[in-house]
């Protein structure tokens, strides 16, 4: 696996460089580019396919990109992967709102058609981050390959506009749609995920719930339950803004089977209908909580994190780790805590490359059929 990044703002010209410096052996299988909202979708495709016209290829734009030297904006970052023992098949859905869960096993075929030689596989997929009920394409994913395969990736992103996210696949810029790719090796391959969230106080009933939505907490408005729990500022229930600013580190948990998530509410803003929503499902008469959590507890989770990727995958080093990390965390964790979150993950890299971006939701699914995630860090590692 190879990495690289190139700041040039011609995004053609970063495209093909990025792409020239990742590929470091003579046998690639797949490239993945992660590409600032700033730039060109249209003209990284074809710098990528300049360097190297016939490798299977997705990627999708960001909230900000991940790589060794840093956390960037307004760069194009290539992940490269291939060699002996490396399969990948690739696959896409288009027009996925209002059919999430059949797109998802559109997406899922990909896996099917790997070699049944090689005994580990992933599969990586990236979303539009506008899809709403983003959890309904992986449960779609899961009724095609079951447990067998874990899921992993991320929700494009687009600088907070929350306007236009983008996904390439099929040598196409696209939206509204999902890009897969199932990576078969020989050596292993781990997923691993988690949050620095902890809850706080008793647990509040969804008792009415829709759409992504949750309109009542406890047979009251959900936003007010949420906020009279934390002892929000006044402002809080009346001003779009300072809610989006108190919410932003106090996510909603809810209960799963793997334990408690969290949810970012911080975006999807009903002052009016007193609703609270994070854009994927949360169900009617589920338990949820609110929680609360800071840097330190932030960047311990990315330490636990890339700490049980790697010992998932025994004595073996690691070539190289894809990286998902949520928008919302940027966001609390500011631009100096981004480097140190950069700075724990290039630790347990050690010599290996690693690439990424900030997400508006991450996918990974090791048990279990729900797999979408807020505020927290996926990692896959390969090895």
């Amino acid at each position: 696996m190879g990495v690289a990044r190139s700041a040039d703002n011609a995004s053609r010209a970063a495209a093909a460089a990025a792409t020239a410096d990742a590929i470091t052996g003579t046998d690639p299988k797949v490239l993945i580019v992660f590409f600032a909202i700033t730039h060109d979708p249209a003209e990284v495709l074809a710098g990528v396919r300049d360097t190297c016209p016939d490798v299977p290829l997705v990627g999708c734009s960001t909230h900000g990109e991940i790589a060794p030297g840093g956390p960037t904006d307004g760069t194009v970052v290539v992940a490269a992967i291939g060699g002996p023992g490396i399969e990948v098949t690739a696959s896409v859905a288009e027009g996925v709102s209002g059919r999430q869960r059949e797109a998802g096993a559109e997406i899922a075929q990909c896996a099917l058609q790997a070699s049944e030689d090689l005994p580990h596989k992933v599969l990586l997929i990236l979303t539009d981050g506008r899809i709403r009920d983003q959890e309904a394409i992986l449960r779609g994913c899961y009724g095609v390959v079951g447990a067998s395969i874990p899921l992993v990736g991320g929700a494009a992103g687009d600088g907070w506009r929350m306007a236009h996210t983008l996904v390439i696949g099929n040598d196409q810029v696209l939206t509204d749609a999902v890009a897969g790719v199932t990576i078969a090796s020989e050596a292993p391959l781990a997923v691993s995920v988690g949050h620095g969230w902890r809850k706080t106080g008793d647990p509040m009933i969804v008792t009415s719930a829709g759409n992504g939505r949750v309109y009542t907490l406890d047979d009251r408005p959900a936003m007010d339950v949420y906020l009279d729990r934390l002892g929000a500022p006044p402002e809080a229930y009346t001003d779009p803004q300072a809610f989006m600013d108190f919410a932003m580190s106090r996510p909603l948990g809810v209960q799963r089977r793997s334990g408690v998530e969290a949810r970012n509410l911080s975006t999807e803003i009903d002052i009016e209908g007193r609703s609270i929503g994070s854009g994927t499902a949360i169900d009617h008469g589920g338990l949820t909580w609110a929680m609360t959590g800071d840097e330190d507890s932030i960047l311990e989770a990315t330490d636990t994190v890339c700490e049980n990727v790697l010992a998932d995958m025994g004595d073996l080093e690691p070539v190289g780790l894809l990286v998902f990390s949520c928008a919302a965390l940027r966001a609390v964790l500011g631009d100096e805590g981004i480097k140190r979150e950069n700075e724990r993950i290039a630790k347990w890299a050690r010599t290996a490359p690693f690439a990424g971006f900030y997400t508006y939701g991450e996918i990974a699914r090791i048990r279990g059929i729900d797999g979408f995630h807020n505020q927290t860090l996926a990692v896959l590692a390969i090895s």
